[in-house]
């Protein structure tokens, strides 16, 4: 099995949850970058993240640096943005092809998966995504407990 940890962060939750699954899975690690970062103060991020995900606003996107066509496996993290994923993710997953692929989805929050893991398996059609698991944060406070994590991860390899 060939595996690629694939995310976006904003503020820094999701890249410490992809780095664990990385650390424990012994993947690649590729990070999603906006060409154009998120900036201003939180409340202002998060109504712009509301508009764009209303809007289904697809952010530009810095090459990433994998080749996707080299692996079976995709861990997937994103933060969840308004019930889903952040709009970053939304340009990643409507502009490749996931077709044959195992992908295991992960979303970091404050509480409110809403429908991310139906809006992910419904983009990545011709993928077999597996159960995802949400991640729960207070702000840098990681609330779901690691065991939980850990365990997540131990199902993909």
């Amino acid at each position: 099995m060939k595996a690629l940890v694939l995310f976006y962060s904003y503020g820094g939750n999701t890249r410490r949850i992809a780095k664990l699954v990385q650390q424990e899975t012994g993947a690649d690690l590729c990070e999603i970058e906006t060409v154009t970062p998120y900036t201003g103060s939180y409340n202002a991020v998060v109504d712009q993240g509301q508009r764009e995900v209303n809007s289904g606003f697809e952010p530009e996107l810095k090459p990433i640096s994998a080749d996707l066509s080299q692996y079976d496996t995709i861990i997937l993290g994103t933060p969840v943005w308004w019930y889903t994923f952040a709009p970053a993710m939304r340009t990643l997953l409507a502009h490749q092809d996931f077709s044959g692929k195992v992908i295991y989805p992960f979303a970091t929050n404050g509480g409110w998966l809403g429908h991310t893991f139906q809006d992910i398996a419904q983009m990545c059609s011709g993928a077999k995504v597996q159960s995802g698991l949400n991640i729960h944060f207070d702000s840098d406070r990681l609330v779901t407990p690691e065991a939980d994590i850990l365990r997540w991860i131990k199902k993909i390899s």
